[in-house]
């Protein structure tokens, strides 16, 4: 790999534009424009066809986009096609506004206005190249004759939008502007705005693209500041962002480009485009959410978006995509799920509006994701915090902390050996089926308490087959049910924790006790009993602890 022959290719402004570092955050949203169907579909493996370019548009419009590039209609018939479908039968809302692309052009921009027609409001968005290496290596022209492009075309958008029987604005674009000298963009901008002649009815839009990423964040950031700072008749001018994606620094092109002055940002769902792709609306617009700044944008169906998304474009919306993928809110880590935890837990204690969670961002239910299956995921990973808090949040088992920790590494123990993630569902059933209201190979069948000084129990039993009726005494039901099975199924084992709550809310809950015991292998054993009566509960969850220990210890050979 020889770095030597790559040099810097931008151009730092000729005076220092830094304001923009003084600014903490975004405090408002910019102007949004999709686009998706026009970037974003020219850079598919298979283009959109008209169908899902309709379906699409809907979507963005549904999301509230209100300004949306739907094509190029000069270069293809299929994107004029879909240009004059959505103006034929009436699918643009009365408050937004298209967007079409030309080149430079006179016959392009001449069909381009050709396919307007009856359209109420458009935003005709001509470009040239300005980059030195364009003019250079492709063009090969003076910078007098790239200008002398951009204002040709700008004055004949303006002599045919006179013409046109809708409402049209214009848009200007030094294409590859991060790799054109700042002081000649400036110009060429300037030239344009002079021919336009924009008002405060009828601003004009100057996009500064991020063809290429070429520099650090804070240098676009600077270009920017620098253009906002002397462009003429600024007050009547949009300056507009479309940041490619390059160096993987889209988005912060883009916060950095809106501290620095720009008024509206150009980008595609998910960033979706040429190369490395465009900047992710989704993120930009989510990030300004998180600082609780209206984005003007609704993700709120955030599951529904992916899947049109992915239906139309063929494209997968990775799984770690930050505030989309499947995975982004998922902890598999058993700090990080502990934390979670806790976090959810203190703030319904304390009943608070505001969102402090450690480790998630956003509440994920403001994007449509639910606890339960898309947060707290458990695998070899996890930790007792996160699969208590299932167990507690979903089913309604808070389990005592001791208990709590020994599930945790029980749950983990499966994972490891099946190479496999456990779903909240599995997660109950291996608690029911290994802990709660075990019959073998001991069984309740009735009980019955007398109470004369001590407490004395009859039981009806079933053990390893053989039905018996044993009875003792002791200073509590528990006990006396404990000292019944020790004295006469010839079993060792003390009871160390006993712990009991309702199931839900209301006289008609069913009870659930937790018994912690300590069998004759100095092995701590829990077991879960559950059942309307509270007494009946825990004498279950005894014999349940008790199941378990004789069932392991049969595993390996002994005595009970």
């Amino acid at each position: 790999m020889n770095h030597k022959k790559y040099e810097r290719g931008y151009f730092m402004p000729p005076e220092p534009c830094f304001d923009w570092v003084k600014k903490e955050y975004i405090d408002k949203a910019p102007i949004w424009c999709s686009v998706d169907l026009r970037d974003g579909n020219q850079s598919l493996i298979i283009p959109m066809d008209l169908e899902e370019k309709i379906r699409f548009f809907k979507l963005l419009v549904d999301v509230g986009f209100k300004e949306i590039e739907v094509g190029f209609p000069a270069a293809s018939e299929t994107e004029y096609e879909f240009l004059r479908a959505l103006i034929d039968q009436n699918l643009i809302p009365d408050d937004v506004t298209i967007q079409v692309l030309t080149q430079a052009r006179e016959h392009i921009i001449k069909k381009t206005f050709e396919s307007l027609k009856g359209c109420k409001k458009a935003v005709v968005h001509v470009y040239n190249s300005t980059s030195l290496a364009q003019r250079e290596q492709v063009f090969r022209k003076t910078k007098e004759q790239i200008l002398k492009i951009a204002t040709d075309g700008a004055k004949l958008l303006k002599e045919l939008a006179a013409e046109a029987d809708g409402d049209i604005r214009f848009q200007y674009s030094p294409e590859s502007f991060t790799g054109t000298e700042v002081e000649y963009a400036l110009e060429v901008c300037n030239a344009v705005i002079d021919v336009w002649q924009p008002t405060p009815d009828k601003k004009v839009i100057i996009n500064l693209p991020v063809t290429v990423e070429m520099s650090m964040s804070h240098v676009y950031a600077s270009q920017i500041e620098y253009m906002s700072k002397h462009m003429s008749n600024r007050e009547n001018v949009v300056i507009s962002l479309h940041p490619h994606n390059d160096r993987g620094c889209a988005v912060a092109d883009t916060e950095l480009g809106i501290l620095a002055g720009a008024d509206r940002v150009e980008g595609t769902l998910f960033g979706n485009g040429e190369r490395t792709g465009n900047v992710d609306i989704v993120t930009l617009a989510m990030n300004m959410y998180t600082h609780g700044v209206d984005p003007k944008l609704n993700f709120s169906n955030m599951n529904d978006i992916v899947e049109v998304y992915e239906d139309v474009t063929r494209m997968r919306v990775y799984d770690r995509t930050p505030y989309a993928g499947k995975l982004v809110f998922a902890a598999f880590s058993g700090s990080h799920q502990d934390a979670i935890a806790k976090g959810l837990k203190y703030r319904e204690e304390k009943g608070s509006e505001k969102w402090t969670v450690p480790y998630l961002p956003i509440d994920p239910e403001d994007v449509g994701r639910k606890y339960e299956s898309d947060v707290i995921r458990i695998n070899s990973q996890s930790g007792k915090g996160g699969i208590g808090y299932l167990l507690e949040e979903y089913y309604g088992f808070d389990l005592p902390p001791r208990f709590r920790e020994g599930f945790g590494y029980y749950i983990k123990d499966i994972s490891d050996k099946r190479h496999s993630e456990l779903m909240p569902d599995e997660i109950k059933d291996i608690f029911h089926r290994d802990f709660v209201n075990l019959q073998t190979p001991l069984e309740l069948i009735d009980y019955h308490f007398t109470r004369n000084g001590d407490i004395s129990v009859e039981l009806s039993i079933r053990f390893k087959g053989e039905e018996k009726v044993v009875s003792a005494k002791g200073n509590g039901r528990l006990d006396a049910v404990a000292n019944a099975l020790r004295d006469n199924l010839d079993l060792s084992f003390d009871i160390i924790d006993y712990n009991e709550h309702s199931l839900s809310k209301g006289s008609s809950s069913q009870a659930c006790a937790y018994v912690e015991i300590i069998d004759c292998m100095k092995e701590t054993r829990f077991g879960v009993g559950i059942n309307d009566d509270i007494i009946a509960a825990s004498i279950l969850g005894m014999v349940s602890a008790i199941n378990r220990a004789v069932n392991e210890k049969a595993k390996i050979g002994g005595e009970n």
